[in-house]
């Protein structure tokens, strides 16, 4: 069995086409699987071998509490982001090509300056005396060092993320659908939620899983923008390894990211098929 597989993929290799993923897989396992198996290594043998790390990590409520509060700072991310993005994909639609292409423009515009750069500028806009809070009368509104903070640093950063998958599939669908609905009877409103939405939910099931997993690994966003209430675990990584040298329990807390990830996007491939949100099922 095992003699037929390895003669199997030695042919696929040898065909003359399978020799160009050669160069891909070496580099993966370069600089991904090779680094992610020593972090697991690290994690089981720094400061000395065992599970100490991992105990260390779920015997403590406040390392599980930083836990928790970086899939719920993600899940809310996400979740206004959507909340923003479609509205938008869907104006994009009905623009003309002038005005499409600008609200294009606006959309890629945070690729073309430094998230470091971006998010110094949202200190200035949401602290006490920023821009913001100059045009509220009254008391300053609290919009950094908390929630509110993070939530506008992120959701500024991760709306491509949402807006382009969604776009991408709203530009598919045939509008003359929502004509056909009107004309028998629907209204405007009642045609489109029950018409067009739910030919959108794979654009946005894409945009929720590239938000969400991406949220997840945030930390110049969180450090500058939020409070001690407000770590997340990218937060958490660097502080073990810069501030207290424990790269042991740092590679636990990457690790225990990763499986936990893991573990939801094995779920949510349950609910969707993640093959065709990538381009792999037909």
């Amino acid at each position: 069995m095992i003699g037929r597989v390895i003669g199997r993929v030695t042919r696929r290799l040898t065909d003359g086409w399978g020799l160009l993923i050669l160069p891909l897989t070496a580099f993966l396992l370069a600089v991904f699987v090779y680094p992610l198996a020593g972090m697991l290594a690290r994690s089981l043998t720094d400061p000395e071998p065992g599970l100490g790390n991992y105990a260390a990590f779920f015997g403590s409520p406040v390392y599980t509490s930083v836990l928790v509060n970086t899939f719920v700072t993600a899940g809310l991310v996400t979740l206004v982001t959507l909340l923003l993005g479609f509205p938008y994909a869907y104006l994009m639609t009905l623009a003309r090509p002038v005005w499409r292409g600008l609200l294009m423009a606006a959309v890629l515009v945070p690729f073309w300056t430094s998230l470091l750069v971006r998010t110094f500028a949202w200190v200035l806009l949401l602290r006490d005396t920023g821009v913001i809070n100059d045009l509220v009368p009254g008391d300053p509104v609290p919009l950094l060092r908390n929630l509110p903070g993070v939530l506008i640093g992120m959701v500024q950063v991760m709306l491509p993320f949402a807006v382009l998958p969604v776009y991408a599939t709203m530009r598919t669908i045939d509008r003359r659908l929502l004509q056909a609905a009107e004309g028998l009877g629907a209204r405007p409103v009642f045609a489109f939620w029950r018409v067009y939405a739910p030919l959108t939910l794979p654009g946005v099931a894409a945009a929720t899983l590239l938000v969400f997993v991406s949220s997840l690994g945030f930390y110049v966003t969180p450090a500058l923008l939020g409070g001690p209430k407000n770590v997340m675990i990218g937060e958490l990584i660097v502080q073990q390894l810069s501030g207290v040298l424990r790269w042991g329990f740092a590679s636990a807390l990457a690790v225990i990211l990763l499986l936990v990830t893991g573990a939801l996007l094995l779920v949510a491939s349950r609910l969707v098929d993640l093959r065709k949100l990538v381009g792999g099922g037909s």
